[in-house]
């Protein structure tokens, strides 16, 4: 039988990870939204209008999974609070979900990308993939239409153009699902974008995460749609040995122009003995 949360410890829980929320930039002034499962069909939640970083436990609401509102302060209800009803409903062993717009997740959601490359095991293991779902207008029913398909066999989705949202069997792994996608995005963007290279897991290698995972208990988090057909991160990525003569010496491993420069570069105690050589041959006194 699934073990619920008290409505206090779900009420501070809530106040908790808003803070968190705030402090990591996932979410700015009162943008986001927080709810945690305090019966088979309660929830506490986060209300409309508030800073998520500057709370207090009088302005949370309490409802009920067919919308009845059961307590909440001056602020009322979130219109954002029907994809949170929406995953609870499609997803019974949902404890804690979360809504956010953390930069690099919601840059990804704006290009309309989902975070699905094999190249982070943890990423795999932990998160699973993050489908990005088409745009629907903030607050309207067409959120909760567009998410329902994944809330069993996924983990967290991207809003196009919105942002990202997490759930899990508590709050608290909602809100880890939360980190880890802003993580892994982080990830994409540099591979993919600044350094513009990455090693993709081999089929074999992505296979081996996934059995891990199952034996884990995770059942959620989807399978990414490509993977290597070899591996190509079986080798140790070491600097070649510094050149004698090499003038980036002991400084790091210097360009192939240096190296050319540094070998077509005469030693300075070899010209002098030319120079004397030739001198004596000519008979000409050096003083």
């Amino acid at each position: 039988m699934q073990e619920f949360p008290s409505d206090s410890q779900a009420r501070r829980e809530i106040l908790d990870i808003g803070r968190r929320m705030y402090e990591k930039d996932y979410i700015a002034a009162n943008d986001g939204n927080i709810s945690c499962r305090v019966a088979p069909n309660e929830i506490w939640a986060t209300p409309t209008g508030v800073s998520k970083g500057f709370m207090d436990e009088n302005q949370l609401v309490k409802l009920r999974l067919d919308g009845t509102v059961m307590h909440t302060g001056d602020l009322g209800v979130s219109s954002e609070i029907k994809m949170h009803i929406r995953v609870y409903k499609e997803n019974p062993s949902v404890g804690g979900v979360t809504h956010a717009h953390p930069p690099i997740c919601t840059s990804f959601a704006i290009a309309g990308i989902g975070l699905d490359k094999a190249i982070y095991p943890e990423a795999l293991m932990n998160l699973g993939t993050v489908p990005c779902v088409h745009y629907e207008t903030p607050g309207t029913q067409g959120i909760p239409d567009s998410i329902a398909p994944y809330c069993n066999d996924y983990n967290a989705v991207l809003l196009a153009n919105h942002g990202a949202l997490s759930w899990g069997k508590s709050l608290m792994e909602a809100y880890f699902r939360l980190e880890s996608m802003e993580h892994y995005a982080m990830i994409l963007m540099y591979t993919g974008n600044i350094i513009g290279k990455a090693n993709v897991l081999s089929c074999d290698q992505v296979q081996e995460l996934l059995e891990m995972r199952d034996r884990a208990g995770i059942v959620s988090g989807g399978v990414p749609p490509c993977c290597a057909p070899k591996p190509t991160n079986l080798y140790d990525s070491v600097d070649p040995p510094v050149q004698v003569g090499c003038p980036c010496a002991g400084k790091g491993i210097c360009s192939e122009s240096a190296r050319e420069d540094a070998q077509s570069k005469p030693d300075q105690k070899e010209i002098e003995r030319i120079t004397r050589e030739v001198i004596a041959s000519l008979g000409i006194s050096q003083h």
